[in-house]
């Protein structure tokens, strides 16, 4: 978990003044990890309007209601302050944040806040983490909160801005460690409003965009034709990339085996391509393959080499 600030900035824009609630600690049975975090706004006097989770409940409520209130850490028993049944404690760290706040996290790598002067053994866990680049984990020391800043360590390319496209965006775009870029052919394509944290480009001929990508990056294919369906195939063939799945039938992909065969694709090569993609028991609703094929991504734990049987359960017919 870490400090995602591009989600903070779109709330701020949207809402205004924003409170930030993370969880700093725990002991014992708690429903959330230490980092895990939400926003939350003003709607109207006595609403409030909220993103992320700390884990639900009466402690999630109650940190609502108080968020702003509440400044810096607090302490909370699950049982005997919160009535829940974890057992367990823990400690939020809460403050907001408005845009003249947020100017002042831009540029950080690290954010770490606290009363007082920064005590001598946060001072040296940050400079072990810039000098040496060694990740560092949430954590409240010395009543001063660290959080690194969010950084997406994985490149998804969606193709194509259908039911399943736009099933998979959000499905897979509030995980802070993808960053995704969607393509389709038209800005007309695309849904009125995405996630900030979506690139989405509108390209004519989207196939001619591949070689933008990184070579380790990701790829879904699901385009509305099937021709260009296999001219992103030849295409991300050709450059290179550590996933890429298409969608269809097996009867699409049989044709689709050969086509790429006869444009000079090895048989190595073209089984790299996971076809059908999605979990067949889930069904062909776009949700439900969004759900089956986000279930295989976050399984995956290489990024070349991967082939559909490793990867992916089969669906469709």
């Amino acid at each position: 978990m870490s400090f995602d600030l591009a989600t903070l900035r779109d709330a701020i824009a949207r809402h205004g003044c924003v409170a930030r609630v993370v969880v700093a600690g725990v002991s014992g049975s708690a429903p959330r990890e230490v980092g895990a975090s939400m926003l939350v706004w003003r709607e109207s006097p006595g609403a409030y309007g909220q993103s992320g989770t700390i884990g639900g409940g009466a402690l999630e409520l109650d940190a609502a209601m108080r968020a702003f209130e509440r400044a810096g850490a607090s302490r909370h028993a699950l049982g005997p302050d919160m009535g829940q049944c974890c057992g367990g404690a823990v400690t939020l760290w809460t403050e907001q944040f408005d845009r003249a706040a947020l100017e002042r996290l831009e540029g950080q790598a690290i954010i770490a806040r606290g009363p007082g002067d920064m005590p001598l053994a946060v001072h040296r866990m940050l400079s072990k983490a810039r000098g040496l680049g060694e990740g560092l984990a949430p954590q409240l020391a010395g009543g001063w909160m660290v959080e690194p800043i969010t950084r997406p360590t994985r490149d998804l390319w969606i193709w194509g801005a259908g039911h399943v496209g736009r099933a998979l965006v959000d499905t897979l775009s509030p995980l802070p460690e993808i960053a995704i870029t969607w393509l389709d052919t038209a800005p007309d394509r695309f849904p009125d409003e995405t996630p900030a944290s979506v690139t989405a480009i509108p390209a004519t001929q989207p196939q001619a965009l591949v070689p933008h990508a990184p070579e380790t990056a990701e790829h879904l294919i699901l385009t509305y034709s099937h021709a260009l369906d296999l001219e992103l195939c030849h295409a991300v063939l050709n450059h290179g990339f550590g996933f890429c799945g298409l969608i269809g039938s097996k009867t699409k992909w049989a044709r689709f085996r050969n086509r790429l065969a006869k444009l000079g694709h090895t048989i190595d090569e073209i089984d790299r391509i996971c076809c059908p993609i999605g979990q067949k028991s889930l069904g062909k609703h776009p949700s439900a393959i969004a759900i089956g094929v986000a279930a295989q991504l976050l399984k995956l734990q290489k990024r070349n080499g991967d082939t559909c049987q490793t990867s992916f359960l089969a669906s469709g017919a």
